[in-house]
């Protein structure tokens, strides 16, 4: 696959005739009827506005068509394995079970090689200097002439702009890679990597990738989504499939142009909602807290509808760790770090705590729907009854951005997870 396959643009509405085509050209270029065996690497049900769903789907029924052995793969990294009914909601209904195969992060990867530390003092600044193993699901190394990796390009939190080789070293990678590339981020400063192509957790995966995995027939399909609130549906702006830094690189920049929103102001307060059927732990619903918290004002307060929060992990060591130690701020958590083993040994878990805590600039309060005060006050967080606050601002009722309740100026944000908010000041004046 020599070329990049592309279309892309700020006004593109890609569809499903159209993406299908796409989809048949990308296969027919990664081999096509040579292709005997094939593994699709798609993300789980919490990136479901990915349309990966969608595209899996289509390129399962194409390769097996022509007799290819298709297996599928979700990176789901540390997340939990996807249930039955959670598959059926993103894959549809016409891929048999068999064909999905399950991550073990801890105990299901096998080790690649090493990334000096050098490397990583370089990258950072010199905030850490400790060498990485690249760990990936032995899975990619069974004989398969294609595995192809499928995701959207979107602001993220611990790289600055999520998919590409993070799909593969993050979310089919193993222990250490997945701790300390996330430690990377946090003690690196989440908020200058935030919507950025070029971050010291980047250039890790980057290099890890191209050293590590060249035996590996890897190649990529990124798409950029926008949620066109008008008509009330997510729109494809950018599908992009290849290999290269390059095409990664294009997709970044459609992606800052249509999913990042820039405000004049501070916010006073936000109100999120956290769609229950993709968010049902902290470690994930906290993009609420992420991609907001660039965008509200000294004092201000972000408040969390999430019907659907039972846990605070997805892993039942790290839920364990967060209940422990909770979202305290940064100094706290490094603190612990140094003073407890089990931390010590869960790196990704510390920088979760760092990326959950407002630092004491705002207060963020948690309406959810399986969890008490008690366990929500326990962690750093203020708690809220979840009926009591949806009466007062009703999802069904609020129009994403500034509303006003009841002489309240609010801003609502329906799926935190599309995108990221800043005000201008605190994300620079590299954005147009």
């Amino acid at each position: 696959m020599a070329a990049t396959i592309k279309r892309a643009g700020r006004t593109c509405d890609i569809q499903a005739a159209e993406l299908e085509a796409l989809v048949e050209r990308t296969l027919e270029a990664c081999g096509g009827a040579k292709l005997r065996r094939v593994l699709l690497l798609p993300p789980d049900h919490t990136r479901l506005n990915s349309m990966a769903g969608p595209i899996t789907a289509i390129a399962y029924r194409l390769l097996s068509a022509q007799g290819a052995r298709v297996d599928i793969m979700p990176a789901i990294g540390t997340h939990v394995p996807m249930r039955p009914s959670e598959l059926r909601m993103m894959f549809g209904k016409e891929i048999p079970a068999n064909s999905f195969l399950v991550h073990d992060w801890r105990n299901g990867v096998v080790p690649c090689g090493a990334i000096p530390g050098e490397k990583l003092k370089e990258w950072s600044g010199g905030l850490v200097d400790y060498e990485v193993q690249v760990e990936v699901s032995k899975i990619l190394f069974n004989g398969y002439d294609l595995v192809l990796s499928i995701g959207q390009v979107v602001p993220h939190e611990v790289v600055g702009m999520a998919n590409y080789t993070k799909n593969v070293l993050v979310g089919a990678g193993g222990p250490d890679i997945i701790n300390k590339s996330h430690f990377l981020g946090a003690v690196c400063n989440m908020e200058k990597a935030l919507g950025r192509a070029d971050t010291p957790v980047r250039r890790l995966l980057s290099y890890g990738a191209e050293k590590f995995l060249g035996g590996v027939p890897l190649r990529y399909i990124l798409t950029v989504m926008e949620r066109d609130h008008a008509e009330g549906r997510m729109k494809m702006r950018g599908y992009y499939a290849g290999i290269g830094d390059m095409m990664f690189a294009e997709a970044c920049d459609l992606c800052r142009k249509v999913n990042i929103t820039l405000l004049d102001e501070p916010l006073k307060k936000v109100v999120t909602w956290l769609d229950p059927a993709e968010f049902r732990s902290t470690w994930v619903g906290n993009k609420a807290i992420y991609r907001t918290r660039m965008a509200i004002a000294d004092g201000g307060e972000l408040v969390i509808l999430a019907p659907g929060i039972r846990e605070f992990g997805e892993d039942r060591e790290i839920d364990r760790l967060i209940r422990r130690y909770g979202y305290k701020g940064t100094p706290n958590t490094l603190k612990r770090v140094v003073e407890n083993a089990d931390l010590r040994n869960n790196l990704s878990a510390a920088a979760h705590f760092i990326h959950g805590s407002s630092e004491g600039r705002f207060t963020i309060t948690y309406c959810p729907g399986r969890l008490t005060r008690e366990e929500i006050e326990a962690v750093g967080f203020q708690y809220a009854d979840f009926a009591m606050m949806c009466s007062r601002y009703n999802p069904r009722l609020l129009k994403d951005g500034l509303n006003d309740v009841s002489g309240e100026n609010i801003f609502y944000i329906s799926n935190p997870a599309l995108g990221l908010w800043s005000h201008k000041g605190n994300f620079g004046d590299d954005q147009e």
